[in-house]
């Protein structure tokens, strides 16, 4: 098996959460300017989408996009999705939020087209946050053990601190717990952020 991805992109939330399920796989470092993976294969052959992440099966298969493959590390590590009723249901929810509700909105802060839109997109970002610090059921978002859905808000709060978004409280400790993990510390070794 192996994840592409692309150091600090969205593909860490993947790469932490395939630590968390203990997962054996092989990374490949995408360049996301040259569009080219670390052997020089045109990542566009891989994925046509040309971003990452990508996890690539054993048997060849490919899935593509956050929502998709945190949601199959979860199926074979349940304990890594709530297990209140529907679990799976309530963690395709928060996913779907990340990734469309706060996820999206850096697109707009990292490449504006306008001061305006980035202001904007700042804006809703805040707005984001301080919505999901009032959804965390415990010291993680479904309750006292961290699951994938933590590793992609995790990131996004790495996505935060880079572009100077204040975060509340809550999550800034979320952010130091989450970084005291293990599999984050193993994750964003590979990826040289630490």
């Amino acid at each position: 098996m192996k994840l592409y991805y692309s150091p600090g992109a969205c593909s860490l939330a993947d790469h932490i959460a395939m630590h968390e399920a203990d997962l054996t796989f092989d990374r490949v470092r995408v360049d996301l300017k040259s569009k080219e993976t670390e052997t020089g294969e045109p990542f566009n052959q891989i994925n046509p989408k040309s971003y990452v992440p990508t996890l690539e099966m054993d048997d060849g298969q490919r899935l593509t996009e956050n929502i998709a493959i945190l949601s199959w590390v979860a199926q074979r590590k349940p304990p890594l999705a709530p297990n209140s009723e529907p679990g799976n249901l309530r963690l395709l929810e928060m996913l779907a939020f990340i990734s469309t509700e706060i996820h999206k909105q850096f697109g707009r802060v990292f490449k504006p087209t306008s001061d305006a839109e980035a202001t904007a997109a700042r804006e809703k970002l805040g707005q984001r946050f301080q919505l999901i610090a009032t959804m965390f059921k415990g010291d993680y978002l479904f309750g006292s053990e961290a699951g994938v859905a933590d590793a992609y808000l995790f990131t996004m709060l790495l996505w935060a601190k880079k572009v100077g978004i204040d975060v509340p409280e809550k999550l800034g400790a979320f952010a130091e717990l989450m970084r005291a993990r293990p599999a984050v510390q193993l994750a964003m070794k590979h990826e040289g952020l630490e």
